[in-house]
């Protein structure tokens, strides 16, 4: 990048609304202060985000030496990011404001789970959602949709999606020439990964990983501040880890893949089949809370099989500290203690904690938060 003088009020201008989203609201000596900008520089770049209304001026508290500086805030609320996560049969949407914290959420059922299909239930939210919450379209920044697959963020392809049966899909280029907006897209459990770099317990770690356990496994890692997308945008496949050799078929067309033999739909065959009888994944979650025996030992099963493929990424890139998310996070110790422990004993030398952080929404949220990083990063154009 040439360093000229619109490079440096770029820069600038993201090292202020990364310090905002950091530290809350602050007045601009102290942002002087803290970034080593000088007061003028400082002024200039929070004019400039104030015309855009990125940040808001707060009301100023008074103090026993008078009245203190005015502190200068994020505008989260005065502008729109959606969230979309591609599930096989559903769409889990969400409006949300530049924080990713929900304003509006549904869930759209998909019948057509063709590229066209998909595009057209999500262009049909968007009036949805926008009414459920009272906002209006001109206050949309960006759109985010999270594939599970792999995905070349930069280019807005869907390189491939077993689950959809996609191949080379320009799929952020199509939604967005359908529906008019900055689109962003990625794989889920990456969305899942900025949203706690932005705003979650990855906030305080460069260094970190992101399990997500659910109908699938993935774990991505966040090193030096960014999501590691590897050379051909499959990093932190860890579902597709071969875990038993010539084990059960995975959605892949491979055998013995770790999400086959330890994700949710495993839980519930498993289930199903030592019990005789069919099972909803409700039942089964009643069935942890109750302390079932048997539910409790095909969780403690599962937890100790991904344990030890975790302790293996541990090993090998270090993380401070893992973040656990996906639906089966409802299981709570019964899954987490075991992934915990025998992850433990497999690790050669640090021990990072594990932290489980997840609300229902956290998924599209996750997709919400691809469009919202661009704000905090100039360098990150819409995939589409």
């Amino acid at each position: 990048m040439r360093g000229n003088a619109s490079t440096s009020r770029a820069l600038n201008r993201r090292l202020i609304l990364n310090l905002l989203r950091n530290r809350g609201p602050i007045s601009r000596a102290e942002m002087a202060q803290l970034t080593g900008l000088s007061p003028a520089a400082v002024t200039f770049v929070v004019a400039k985000l104030m015309e855009e209304a990125l940040v808001v001026e707060r009301e100023a508290v008074s103090g026993a030496t008078g009245r203190r500086p005015v502190p200068v805030d994020i505008n989260y609320e005065a502008h729109l990011a959606l969230g979309f996560k591609l599930n096989r049969h559903s769409i889990n949407c969400v409006l949300t404001d530049l924080a990713t914290t929900p304003l509006a959420l549904l869930d759209a059922e998909v019948a057509d789970t063709r590229s066209e299909g998909i595009i057209e239930t999500i262009a049909a939210t968007i009036p949805k959602l926008l009414a459920q919450a009272g906002r209006q379209e001109k206050e949309i920044r960006g759109i985010g949709v999270s594939i599970p697959g792999e995905i070349d963020p930069a280019t807005g392809m869907c390189i491939q999606s077993p689950r959809f049966g996609w191949r080379d899909l320009p799929f952020a280029e199509l939604l967005a020439e359908r529906v008019h907006v900055p689109v962003w897209i990625d794989d889920d459990v990456n969305a899942f990964a900025v949203a706690q770099k932005l705003f979650g317990v990855g906030r305080d770690h460069s260094n970190f990983a992101a399990l997500a356990i659910g109908a699938g496994i993935g774990c991505s890692l966040v090193i030096k501040g960014e999501i590691y997308h590897g050379s051909h945008s499959a990093a932190g496949k860890m579902g597709h880890i071969t875990s038993v050799p010539n084990g059960r078929l995975c959605e892949c067309g491979r055998h013995g893949c770790l999400m086959a033999h330890a994700a949710e739909p495993f839980m519930l065959d498993e289930w199903q089949s030592r019990t005789g009888s069919t099972i909803s994944r409700d039942a089964f979650a009643s069935s942890v809370e109750q302390r079932d025996d048997l539910a409790l030992s095909i969780l403690s099963d599962c937890g100790s099989r991904i344990g030890r493929h975790l302790a293996d990424m541990v090993n090998l890139f270090d993380p401070e500290v893992i973040v656990v998310g996906g639906e089966a996070v409802q299981f709570g110790g019964a899954l987490i203690d075991p992934i915990r422990k025998t992850m433990e004993e497999f690790v050669f030398f640090t021990n990072p904690e594990l932290v489980a952080d997840w609300v229902p929404s956290s998924w599209a949220r996750g997709a919400a938060a691809l469009a919202t990083q661009s704000i905090f990063d100039f360098e990150r154009s819409p995939s589409g």
